[in-house]
């Protein structure tokens, strides 16, 4: 079976799914609505007429592609789209997570499986109701149970609704915590030594305090006054004495 022949059962399957399909599910889908044909479609075959479909749909001309979201393949109408799509779907299109949801839908996330108590650890409050809704928007499952623990708590991890939620194939298309933290470092101001250096050299600098002190004196009333105001008074001071002699 010829490549083009594939490709439009494949973006009708795509298409038509309400769940996303992998490339083994489409294999398995194909070959089972030819099953008369002797030559079997390939999973090699699929994922080049997956490659040649996710390049069609990449070009301006579709406001839809083709991605990999929610664990398999999915026709998703592009960014650009968003807020003619959000007038469409109202309140529903535009809801949003609350910040106590999304710190405990983080921490499921990174850390899964997870106990409540564990998630209450990390947080320092209670999350119960934070769990309780995740749970009804199906962004998380109840995976089992922790047999190590007392009491053998349910554990929690996030769900294939998570993944097509958040628009990522599989939890390792996170971004890594230490990403996340690099982006708030703060960096420190580079000092470079040389900028406290002084044009002038030392010596010189000296010889201007010398100068700049020696311009300066204490009166017998302790009054600081300039070296010229000095000869100012003492030349007053001696014509004060000699009017005295005078007389």
């Amino acid at each position: 079976m010829e490549l083009s022949q594939i490709i439009p059962h494949i973006e009708a399957l795509i298409f038509a799914s309400d769940k996303p399909l992998t490339a083994l599910d489409i294999v398995e889908l194909i070959n089972n609505a030819f099953a008369f044909m002797e030559e079997r479609v390939t999973l090699d075959q699929v994922e080049s007429c997956i490659a040649g479909i996710k390049e069609k749909y990449a070009s301006e001309f579709y406001p839809f592609e083709v991605k990999e979201s929610g664990g398999g393949l999915q026709f998703l109408t592009k960014v650009d789209y968003h807020k003619t799509l959000a007038q469409l779907n109202g309140d529903k299109f535009l809801k949003r997570l609350s910040t106590a949801a999304l710190e405990t839908l983080a921490i499921i996330a990174y850390k899964q499986p997870i106990t409540k108590g564990e998630i209450e650890a990390i947080r320092g409050v209670n999350s119960d109701y934070s769990v309780q809704k995740l749970l009804e928007k199906e962004l998380i499952v109840i995976s089992g149970r922790n047999e190590n623990m007392p009491g053998h708590p349910l554990v929690y991890a996030t769900s294939k609704n998570f993944m097509d939620y958040f628009g990522i194939n599989t939890t390792d298309d996170l971004p890594k915590i230490k990403e996340v933290l690099a982006e708030q470092i703060v960096e420190g101001t580079i000092i470079n030594p040389d900028d406290f250096k002084s044009e002038q050299p030392l010596p010189e600098i000296e010889e201007e305090a010398k100068e700049e002190n020696s311009s300066l004196t204490v009166t017998e009333d302790g009054s600081l006054i300039e070296a010229a105001n000095k000869d100012e008074q003492q030349t007053d001071s001696d014509s004060s004495q000699e009017e005295k002699t005078e007389d």
